[in-house]
């Protein structure tokens, strides 16, 4: 199982929120590059990154910041937040990034996910971002209508390759990571699935990777010492692409 340590970026500050709340941010660190350093010193092979300005607001606020991630971090780096247009996608690969995650664009505007999908093929992962059944929208600030098992459904037929799939009641808590739900969707759709939301334990860890799947979001947990990477990387002897 891939393991993908996460920075999320306000500012071009290294911060964690707590169920998606902006209201509810700690500053972890004012140097996100050498964040990302200590991450590949660690092992990790992969980065997911989330520019949460531009989940929220749209653009590329902390493009520059990215792009010095990519370069000086040696990682293969996946970008989302605020991805809504052709343009944006262009941006980040021109950037460096490996893989760029859809999400309000992907629910709100399907025919803009079947053209990336494509042009670009497995470059274009999807985020579902899960609150109460529901699939949210703008950085978690508003809900859709889509069901979660529903809209996975569209994206397989689609060829949405990767999902990456948050339950948004887990995230930050540090209060362990909904199995149930990945279990049912591992069994439910033939797509590479990356668990993301409460990966607080190994034993989290392990857990997930047992069930066969594709990849794990590490966030707080690693912030906070509740995981070390070295120790988890080691648990899945992660393999590069």
């Amino acid at each position: 199982m891939k393991l993908f340590p996460a920075i999320d970026i306000i500012e071009g500050c290294a911060v964690r929120l707590v169920k998606g709340d902006y209201a509810k941010k700690t500053v972890y660190s004012t140097q996100p590059v050498a964040v990302a350093k200590s991450f590949a010193e660690a092992g990790a092979t992969y980065l997911h990154l989330v520019d949460l300005e531009g989940a929220k607001d749209g653009g590329t606020p902390n493009l520059e910041v990215i792009r010095e991630i990519v370069n000086e971090s040696g990682l293969l780096v996946e970008v989302g937040g605020g991805i809504r247009s052709e343009e944006t996608v262009e941006k980040y690969l021109e950037a460096g990034v490996f893989r760029v995650i859809l999400g309000t664009a992907a629910v709100n505007h399907p025919q803009f996910l079947i053209k990336m999908v494509e042009k670009h093929g497995d470059k274009i992962a999807v985020g579902v971002d899960i609150k109460d059944g529901k699939v949210a929208v703008k950085g978690w600030t508003e809900l859709s209508e889509e069901s979660c098992f529903d809209f996975c459904e569209k994206l397989e037929k689609i060829g949405v390759k990767t999902i990456i799939c948050t339950d948004i009641s887990k995230d930050g808590l540090l209060a362990g990571t909904n199995l149930a739900l990945y279990k049912e969707m591992s069994e439910k759709f033939r797509v590479d699935i990356v668990a993301s939301g409460g990966v607080t334990t190994l034993e989290d860890v392990d857990q997930l990777q047992s069930m066969g799947l594709y990849g794990a979001i590490l966030g707080k947990a690693l912030y906070t010492g509740n995981i070390d990477l070295k120790q988890a990387i080691n648990l899945t002897k992660e393999e590069i692409l």
